[in-house]
């Protein structure tokens, strides 16, 4: 299906005007400029127009209009993504999603909260903490990043390994369908056998089916005390290996991260955190074990530590203050920021079952070998989700834009062959869909198309992202 798209004439532009407000409405270039990228490459694509809408009757209107005179709209969130999700490339309308910022109510009796999908994801962390709660969704980008593009991406972080994915944590959606229709996905409660599950279809459809308007999501009791300990390995696939056998020794730590020796360098380089490497070191785990019983939490330490010395671990730090926490925590956060500010890079959210792990970051480094890259890997081990960092270093610019999207094929053909798929986190967005044959058949194809076709039967909603039309 080839669509054609309109222009936003005058008259267009005056109606939107109309609903959002002068103030709310950005046609200067200059000013556009912020809402033409996300954190991806260095992508651009620039809109028409940005509006920022108020109200889920306000974001009604906007998509009537655009329905009735096929203006294509991209939702945005804070503009953080990794997969070109936010990227408005066929232009048209940009309706950025920053003033519907309220926490609307923390139910502290059925713990759970009503949002509005532009609360910065930090934020509300602390405010649920403040109460004892916990919610436990933290991707790296926590203190900038929006809620809603975490429900919209299926976003992640160091703690789901745990406590589950966001998908275990949205409860309910109001969303703005492309018809302009607004409706609530589900219930406010913790089970759901009501027909199909729109919710959850909604999470992780990257803004292509509907525009979130609340979301209420379930919380949890917070931990009252944790332990965080960092161990050191003589290789990648000794680190990896580990992972498996401390789940199979039947401990589950809240946190289990991969970081291997390069990542962690160019951490200490750039922002001087005081961590002193041995020479032998080529990798490392953070791990994290958290609950309400410090006796508990020791025995699962001195278990994991047990688990550690058998695949050959060379030496365990257990942090010993607060300080020494958000310090070590500091060096995993701030890796894909040290990476960027090294060189070209380009990043891969591959996901594995756990076990495969070795393969996938031997066959990683294999690949690279032969295509001329370099890469930098580390992610969420616990959950299988490594994140390749393809680092351009030494390779020409005619392989870097030739040959790169080829060696990138096999890194997916291999973990499709190890059993995983192609993101655990980021989404496909537009950067990625290319390699979605890889994975899935014309089946599911056409499948996604059926679907988006009865939710957005004129392909206004985040056009040309996940698949094509």
């Amino acid at each position: 299906m080839f669509m054609v798209y309109n222009k936003i004439t005058e008259g267009i532009a005056t109606a939107i005007r109309q609903i959002v407000g002068n103030e709310w409405f950005i046609s200067n270039r200059a000013d556009l400029g912020k809402y033409s990228h996300d954190e991806t490459e260095d992508l651009r694509y620039y809109p028409e127009v940005v509006v920022k809408p108020k109200t889920a009757d306000e974001v009604s209107a906007l998509l009537k209009l655009c329905n009735q005179h096929l203006i294509p709209v991209t939702p945005r969130g804070a503009g953080t993504g990794l997969s070109g999700g936010a990227l408005p490339v066929m232009g048209g309308l940009v309706i950025a999603m920053e003033r519907f910022n309220q926490i609307l109510n923390i139910d502290e009796e059925n713990l759970q909260a009503t949002i509005e999908p532009g609360v910065i994801t930090e934020e509300f962390m602390n405010r649920v903490a403040a109460k004892g709660l916990l919610y436990p969704i933290d991707p790296a980008s926590k203190g900038s990043c929006f809620i809603g593009g975490n429900i919209a991406y299926g976003s992640g972080g160091p703690r789901v390994v745990k406590y589950g994915t966001i998908r275990e944590y949205v409860l309910n959606l109001e969303v703005v369908l492309p018809s302009g229709e607004i409706i609530w996905t589900g219930a406010n409660t913790l089970k759901y056998a009501s027909g199909y599950n729109l919710t959850q279809l909604f999470i992780g459809s990257e803004g292509t089916l509907g525009i979130i308007t609340k979301a209420v999501v379930k919380l949890i009791p917070a931990p009252t005390t944790d332990a965080l300990m960092l161990a050191s390995f003589n290789s990648n696939e000794e680190a990896c290996e580990a992972v498996s056998a401390i789940f199979r020794a039947g401990i589950i730590p809240s946190t289990l991260e991969f970081m291997e020796r390069k990542a962690v360098q160019w951490v200490i380089d750039k922002d001087g955190i005081a961590f002193d490497m041995q020479p032998q070191d080529a990798a490392f785990l953070l791990i994290e074990v958290d609950g309400t019983n410090a006796n508990v939490i020791f025995g699962d330490c001195e278990k994991i530590n047990a688990v550690l010395e058998t695949h050959g671990c060379t030496n365990v730090l257990f942090a010993e203050s607060s300080a020494q926490k958000e310090e070590l925590w500091r060096i995993r956060r701030t890796i894909g920021v040290s990476v960027k500010s090294n060189s070209v890079y380009k990043e891969e959210d591959t996901v594995v079952p756990r076990a495969a792990l070795p393969q996938l970051i031997k066959g990683v480094k294999e690949i690279g070998s032969r295509y001329g890259f370099e890469s930098v890997c580390y992610g969420h081990a616990g959950d299988g989700n490594l994140h390749i960092n393809i680092v351009k270093a030494n390779m020409s610019d005619d392989d870097w834009n030739t040959k790169l999207k080829d060696g990138i094929r096999e890194i997916f053909e291999l973990t499709v062959s190890l059993g995983g798929t192609l993101s655990g986190e980021h989404g496909i967005g537009f950067v990625q869909k290319d390699f979605m044959p890889i994975k899935y058949s014309p089946t599911h194809f056409e499948l996604w198309r059926g679907i988006k076709q009865v939710f957005d039967k004129n392909y206004i909603l985040n056009p040309s992202k996940i698949f094509n039309a």
